[in-house]
């Protein structure tokens, strides 16, 4: 699995569902805050399978594994 994210957009994505998960405990309280994890969950790994089936990549060369 290639990697196929960059790293700015990896620590906006962290960043985001991090930020969406914690409205599940406070502010609304929403169980739809748990769809926080997609985001957080792609930037942990560094890849994101909408991206894979469409042939897009964030990521420079380097980062090619």
């Amino acid at each position: 699995m290639k990697k196929n994210i960059g790293s700015t957009e990896r620590v906006i994505r962290i960043v985001v569902g991090a930020g969406i998960i914690a409205m599940a405990f406070v502010g609304p309280k929403s169980p739809w805050a748990y769809l926080g994890l997609i985001p957080l969950l792609t930037g942990l790994i560094g890849w994101c399978p909408p991206y894979a089936i469409l042939g897009i990549s964030t990521c420079k060369s380097c980062c090619k594994n």
